[in-house]
């Protein structure tokens, strides 16, 4: 590959090329020179001078994958035509349409593996997620009526870990059938918190995307 006079193309290749190779091989196995060889003939000395370090590398790269889910997240919470509920159902309902949630969940079957990059969605989550998008929402939802609860912060964390982590089968593998289960219990338990976020179209969006996402991963492997 011809060395790209365009920094930020280059840039965008380098972040593109990490992140597969942390998704295929695992951050601690994936090396400079490996990063270096998938992007044929850009120099140790070009990766250099646009990232210090491997961490600088994965740094970058962490946000470059959430900067999608963000951009998303800030239109629908600065959405002024919509009540707290609803902003949480259509976060529901984009996140399942994210052509990225497929290809990470077809390109990673267990994120378990890739400590690195599951430690980089969880620390997102906490510090960015929460406090910046849903918490707002949750908020938002106090004061039009539409979410019933006395723990807006603690409602936020257990709605993001739980939904990114639990029901997450890039993270904890397993069948449609097993995941659609733990579903119907979450809708439980934040129904008994105070937040009746899922209906049944949602559950069969939810249902289809679990499906969709396990056929991928077979004709992966």
């Amino acid at each position: 590959m011809a060395r790209n006079k365009y920094p930020e193309e280059t840039i965008n290749q380098i972040l593109t090329v990490a992140l597969n190779l942390f998704i295929q091989k695992g951050y601690e196995q994936t090396s400079i020179q490996d990063i270096i060889n998938e992007l044929g003939g850009l120099t140790k000395g070009a990766i250099y001078h646009h990232f210090k370090s491997k961490e600088e590398i994965m740094l970058a790269v962490t946000d470059h994958m959430f900067k999608g889910v963000e951009e998303m997240l800030s239109s629908v919470r600065d959405d002024n035509g919509l009540n707290g509920l609803e902003k949480l159902r259509k976060i529901s309902r984009v996140s399942l349409d994210n052509p990225a949630q497929n290809e990470m969940a077809s390109a990673a079957p267990n994120l378990l593996r890739n400590p690195k990059l599951l430690a980089a969605q969880i620390e997102n989550i906490i510090e960015k997620a929460v406090p910046v998008y849903i918490q707002p929402i949750i908020e938002q939802g106090m004061r039009d009526g539409s979410i019933r609860t006395d723990y807006p912060r603690e409602l936020s964390e257990a709605l993001m870990i739980l939904t990114n982590i639990w029901l997450n089968p890039t993270v904890i593998p397993a069948s449609p059938e097993i995941v659609l289960r733990k579903l119907r219990l979450f809708d439980e338990i934040l129904k008994g918190l105070g937040l009746d976020l899922f209906d049944e179209p949602m559950f069969q969006r939810y249902e289809e995307w679990l499906r969709l996402s396990a056929r991928e991963v077979s004709i992966e492997k």
